[in-house]
């Protein structure tokens, strides 16, 4: 088993299999006689890190006394996803290996739930926007791929079975400048436009208002990606700062986090009162 850069379905596939040795009262170390590996690669295979083949994963699935072969098929082709060629090709190549396992969640998750508070989200971002934010560092081709890259994951919005999206956005994401007046203006007219969209609600929450959680200055992601399987939904969380991103996916710090994130839409504007709020924001940037 090669290790891999952890995607949505080798998670998946993964949490599953843990759930089923789990079931089978296995321990890791006889579940992985089974396929004739050891512990660590067995480790590294219920954390996503790890390919299986179809064989073995057959093999093992017996093993854990999976009989049904729906269920089993439902499995394997989640296997089969891990092995999409040519996903990483392209503008795709330049998203870096730690944000490829994001990307990845966006593109297979039913519901995305964001916090922000010093800048709008690479989900809510325009092009002019982005090109601003990318231009201290890039030029020429490079910068115009960069930030094709970055408008590229908006295309989730669209699939035919599009994730539910929701943001709250502090009003210092609204207000400091990361370009001209006029950029910040066609920013803050293009989220309004997004949150239209009939999968996508989006509250600001104003300095005024009082809060009872610090996660706002932070921020964080909750991810939740349905399962073809038994074991139930995967859910994650994700922060990131200037020298790292996470991924969380501990029951106890999603529950956090996910109680921060229902103080703090408690706590901001209405989806309509939050669309006045940004139309009177860019009034001020003409």
């Amino acid at each position: 088993m090669a290790k891999v850069t952890p995607t949505a379905k080798k998670l998946l596939l993964g949490r599953e299999i843990a759930y089923l040795r789990d079931r089978a009262g296995l321990s890791q170390s006889e579940a992985a006689a089974l396929i004739e590996k050891r512990q660590s690669q067995f480790t590294a295979l219920e954390s996503g890190q790890a390919s299986i083949t179809p064989g073995d994963l057959r093999l093992l699935l017996g093993g854990l006394g999976v009989t049904e072969e729906q269920h089993i098929s439902a499995l394997l082709e989640l296997r089969r996803g891990n092995h999409q060629r040519g996903r990483w090709t392209g503008i795709r190549s330049l998203y870096n290996e730690d944000f490829r396992t994001l990307v990845d969640l966006e593109e297979h998750c039913d519901l995305i739930r964001t916090v922000e508070c010093e800048v709008p989200p690479g989900l809510l971002q325009c092009e002019a926007f982005t090109r601003a934010l990318y231009s201290y560092a890039h030029t020429g081709p490079d910068l115009d791929d960069r930030v094709q890259a970055r408008l590229a994951r908006q295309a989730i919005y669209h699939k035919p079975e599009p994730p539910q999206a929701a943001f709250v956005i502090s009003e210092s994401a609204l207000r400091r400048q990361y370009g001209p007046p006029e950029v910040m203006r066609e920013q803050i007219d293009y989220m309004i436009a997004l949150s239209t969209l009939p999968n996508v609600r989006l509250q600001v929450l104003p300095f005024k208002t009082r809060v009872q959680s610090a996660s706002i200055r932070d921020g964080f992601v909750l991810l939740r990606i349905p399962s073809p399987g038994v074991a139930g939904p995967l859910e994650f969380a994700y922060t990131e700062n200037e020298a790292e991103l996470r991924y969380l996916d501990d029951k106890r710090t999603v529950t956090i986090l996910d109680t921060a994130w229902a103080r703090l839409a408690g706590a901001a504007l209405s989806f309509d009162d939050s669309r006045e709020f940004l139309r009177v924001v860019a009034d001020e940037y003409c």
